[in-house]
């Protein structure tokens, strides 16, 4: 019994310490975080929070799975992936139409779901998170437990962004023209999307 009691604790300080890790180092600078905030300004917030855990969770996998495998990525390939994921997010919030009741309520959900899956999980690939995880994994040889903390601390950073951006977009909706928000939303993503491929090309090893 004492001894199934210390392997719980060991378990329960290995999800903790994936958690923090991969929360902290996720948290400074990333720029999913900002994009994340800025679909939930133009879309519900309900929808960007599954498809965000959906790809966090698959991601995350990966990462575990395959450990060292994604920061050897060539950076060429995930520069090229980052961009044409950034473009596709641009241009999915560029023809989302103003007016909030001219489609069902059940087809803006799946695309906004399917668009907030999009964004993360074809975006920076061997990034500082997935790094951890898969460094973490390597170390204590707990891949589901490490999976969780990661995957946890990933979508509580998402739902920090997306919270903030559907508070956003409540404020919004009645004191700013939704053409403004639009092209204020696609001119930020373009801008982070610019600023991640420089960051994938240029940063040092």
């Amino acid at each position: 019994m004492r001894r199934l009691s210390r392997q719980l604790e060991n378990m329960v300080l290995i999800l903790l310490t994936a958690f923090g890790a991969v929360f902290v180092a996720e948290i400074v600078g990333d720029k999913l975080l900002y994009t994340t905030g800025i679909l939930a300004a133009r879309y519900r917030t309900m929808p960007i929070m599954f498809g965000m855990a959906v790809a966090f969770m698959a991601k995350m996998g990966v990462a575990v799975l395959v450990g060292d495998a994604v920061s050897k990525l060539p950076r060429p390939l995930v520069a090229t992936i980052t961009a044409l994921s950034f473009l596709g997010v641009a241009v999915a919030l560029w023809r989302k139409s103003d007016r909030p009741h001219e489609t069902k309520d059940k087809h803006r959900a799946s695309k906004a779901a399917a668009v907030s899956f999009a964004a993360i999980f074809l975006s920076e690939w061997g990034d500082v998170g997935q790094i951890t995880a898969a460094a973490l994994a390597a170390k204590y040889h707990r891949p589901l437990v490490i999976w969780l903390g990661a995957v946890g601390a990933m979508v509580t950073k998402g739902a920090l962004a997306a919270f903030l951006g559907g508070g956003i977009r409540g404020w919004i909706q009645n004191r700013v023209a939704p053409q403004v928000v639009r092209y204020a939303a696609v001119g930020l993503l373009l801008v982070l999307g610019v600023l991640s491929v420089l960051e994938i090309l240029f940063e040092k090893n």
